[in-house]
């Protein structure tokens, strides 16, 4: 019981840190510490990379963009010249520098079956690897004129 008890506390403390309460206050020290607060989150992903890959996939229809979690994911895409197969994708900038290993781009392919139905198929690495180095090639031009950070 002293262990759930335990993390209990730990969960409580948790909890009100997240909901800004002042906890040293209430465990008992630093009250009179003013809460910290930040005027403007920072962005953790590097600027070019983030505008590079909106950039190189612009006719991709994009579903969600977390600039500070560095994820962006398109909705499915389907060209006209094979209406049988659609695509997928998703980019996820790692760091905040400007390198390739910062850089990871994740294909999803689906091929309609005989019934109509979409069935998951296998996506080469080197089409990942293209989009991943024509993004990298964007980001590259960005930097060197300055724009996009």
């Amino acid at each position: 019981m002293g262990l759930f008890r335990g993390a209990s506390i730990a969960l409580i403390a948790s909890s009100l840190v997240v909901s800004g309460c002042a906890v040293p206050r209430l465990l008992g020290g630093g009250g009179d510490r003013a809460p910290v607060v930040t005027s403007q989150p920072s962005v953790s992903v590097n600027g070019h990379l983030w505008r590079a890959s909106l950039d190189t996939l612009s006719y991709l229809p994009l579903l969600t963009a977390d600039p500070f979690g560095g994820v962006i994911n398109y909705d499915w895409f389907t060209d006209a010249r094979a209406p049988n197969e659609r695509f997928k994708t998703t980019v996820f900038i790692l760091d905040s520098r400007l390198r390739a290993d910062a850089l990871n781009v994740s294909i999803v392919k689906e091929v309609r079956d005989e019934n109509g139905q979409w069935v998951a198929q296998p996506v080469s690495p080197q089409t990942e690897t293209d989009l991943e180095n024509a993004i990298l090639t964007r980001a590259r031009q960005l930097n060197l004129s300055g724009a996009g950070s």
